[in-house]
């Protein structure tokens, strides 16, 4: 069958959720190669894929905790430390992935949408490309926020005055990015300039988000496909992660890259010590063993690097969680209520949709224990935030999830032609 190469940003959930979409297309006998600096094959799971490092000079291997320290403190200064570290990133791509494709013989490429200059090299090769947006779509479109705005939902004067303001500062920040996509697109030849939303596929561009997830949208092209989540099948897990009392059971995760903030830890679990909950709390390996035994005793129940996250979602009360899409998706289709505490990246975009939709509680990170412990107990009370996730379920399911993602990956890829949405999955909001 054929070849496909697969570029993702550096990151373990992108990485994950491609390696699903991946294995379904594997499935139908079709070769995937990752492509990406060195450290990032560590972060795939199954052997069958393959793998080719570029930037071995650039991005040496063991260069990438570099990247993940810069991403995991993004504030302030730090901001234009990680968009430095991403201009670099795409230097790289554009330099190096036009002789790996040639090398490997590729026949198309699947795109993360955080991944443009693999966009912008499809392009210049003339090979078919697919774009994933495993996080918030950064397809743009009049009076609508960026991703990465916390903005509530708004059609006022106000709303899209803020919305424009915005966009603007934030293209001023990633200036030096995206010069470095424009000065490739001229070398390539390619005409017009180049903006990360302006490298995606013409062919297809599917998305994690569903549309009943997010604002209401009026301008995403025809071969947008709102897929739902690409997840591996899940593992039966029959073990309990809670204990069997009476008391709510609360799960909180910061994800892979803000597992480590210790002091917001404490105070989640002091909140659930004033609630007399029980707290689950998945690290992802950020914390120390001292640090995890002080969380004992603050009032964390349990403590771990790693939990089955789908299984921890299906046995809790509440989650609480950064605002990463797919824990909150996953929240979703198991009707888990969810606390969302925004740290970074398109997290207070997701926190916004969720509020918007009455599905959970957004919350600063700098809220006391008392206030979060406020937080919880509305969540544990109000039933109809339950409800309503639970009507959300058969729209999440009527996406199609991996498997159709790969139907429209393979058949874009295939034929070169573009794939049309179709109603039937693509429910508006």
């Amino acid at each position: 069958m054929s070849h496909f190469a697969v570029v993702a940003p550096p990151f373990y959930s992108h990485v994950r959720a491609l390696q699903a979409l991946s294995q379904a297309l594997m499935a139908r006998g079709h070769h995937i190669t990752f492509i990406q600096q060195q450290d990032v094959a560590a972060l795939l799971s199954d052997a069958a894929i393959g793998f080719h490092p570029v930037g071995l000079l650039s991005h040496p291997a063991g260069s990438l905790d570099h990247t993940l320290q810069l991403a995991a403190h993004p504030g302030g200064p730090g901001i234009l430390r990680l968009i430095r570290d991403m201009a670099s990133s795409s230097d790289m791509l554009c330099r190096e992935l036009p002789e790996a494709l040639r090398s490997l013989a590729v026949d198309g490429l699947i795109v993360d949408q955080m991944a443009p200059a693999a966009g912008l090299v499809a392009e210049a090769l003339q090979l078919p490309f697919v774009s994933v947006a495993c996080a918030l779509p950064v397809n743009r479109e009049a009076h609508f926020p960026l991703p990465v705005m916390p903005f509530a939902w708004g059609t006022g004067s106000a709303a899209r005055e803020r919305y424009v303001s915005s966009e603007k500062i934030y293209d001023w920040l990633m200036r030096s990015h995206d010069r470095v996509l424009a000065r490739h697109a001229e070398a390539f030849g390619l005409s017009g300039s180049r903006l990360p939303h302006e490298c995606l596929s013409p062919l297809a561009q599917i998305s994690q988000l569903p549309h009943a997830l997010d604002f209401p949208r009026r301008a995403l092209p025809a071969h947008f496909h709102a897929t739902g989540p690409l997840r591996e099948a899940a593992l039966p897990c029959a073990a309990p992660l809670f204990g069997d009392g009476a008391q709510p059971r609360v799960f909180a995760s910061l994800g892979t890259l803000q597992g480590g903030r210790y002091g917001l830890f404490k105070t989640l679990a002091k909140a659930c010590r004033e609630l007399d909950a029980e707290l689950l709390i998945a690290h992802c390996g950020g914390l120390s063993d001292f640090q995890t035994r002080k969380l004992m005793r603050a009032g964390a129940t349990r403590v771990a690097a790693f939990v089955d996250q789908r299984a921890a979602l299906a046995q809790a009360d509440v989650a609480i969680t950064h605002g990463g899409l797919n824990t909150v998706l996953d929240a979703v289709a198991h009707a888990t209520p969810l606390l969302a505490i925004p740290l970074a990246f398109d997290q207070p975009g997701i926190a916004a949709r969720l509020a918007h939709h009455g599905l959970g509680i957004r919350a600063s990170r700098f809220a006391t224990s008392h206030q979060i412990a406020r937080h919880l107990r509305h969540l544990l009370d109000e039933k109809a935030i339950k409800q309503r996730m639970t009507a959300l379920q058969p729209r999440l399911d009527a996406c199609g999830g991996v498997e159709r993602a790969a139907d429209i990956a393979e058949r874009a890829l295939l034929t070169r032609q573009p794939v049309r949405a179709e109603k039937l999955y693509d429910l508006a909001v």
